[in-house]
């Protein structure tokens, strides 16, 4: 069987710093024709974008996809909510876990896979500032071991 191949779209960086990411989830997103055009070109953005689950339907609000410049009358509001598509009961899950106490669902990245375009969300838990602060110290550890590692390599 030959292997799909993923082509990144966008991603949301600010979400692994913001959040523990305690889950994710693949979902269909639904689309019209000149939006999926522009996401092909790559004007993308879901870096101020949430997600709800909505009447039993999950809904992707604030993500950005540009106007297709040869689109004109068929273009889509490019800020308009967009449903996604998740099985039942992943949905049923996801609302089960939504109401326990500070968990919530972001975007974590929007790619093709083969010719359809998906979106991982992730169940995630907010970091307090001190967190935040022990990521960055984390990182700027490894950058330095790494640093002296390719000096010594010379």
């Amino acid at each position: 069987m030959a292997k799909i191949s993923e082509k990144l779209i966008a991603t949301n960086k600010k979400a692994r710093h913001d959040y523990f990411i305690e889950d994710t989830y693949e979902a269909g997103i639904v689309l019209h024709g000149t939006e999926v055009k522009s996401l092909r070109a790559g004007h993308c953005s879901i870096k101020e974008s949430f997600v709800r689950v909505d009447n039993g339907e999950v809904i992707i609000y604030g993500m950005h996809i540009n106007p297709y410049e040869k689109g004109n009358i068929f273009n889509k509001d490019p800020l308009r909510p967009k449903k996604l598509m998740l099985h039942k009961y992943e949905i049923n899950k996801l609302v089960g876990k939504l109401n326990e106490k500070g968990l919530t669902l972001v975007p974590l990245r929007v790619y093709f896979k083969g010719s359809l375009v998906k979106v991982e969300i992730g169940l995630a838990r907010g970091k307090k500032l001190y967190d935040k602060r022990q990521d960055i110290a984390k990182r700027d550890i490894k950058r330095e071991s790494e640093r002296d590692f390719k000096i010594r390599m010379r």
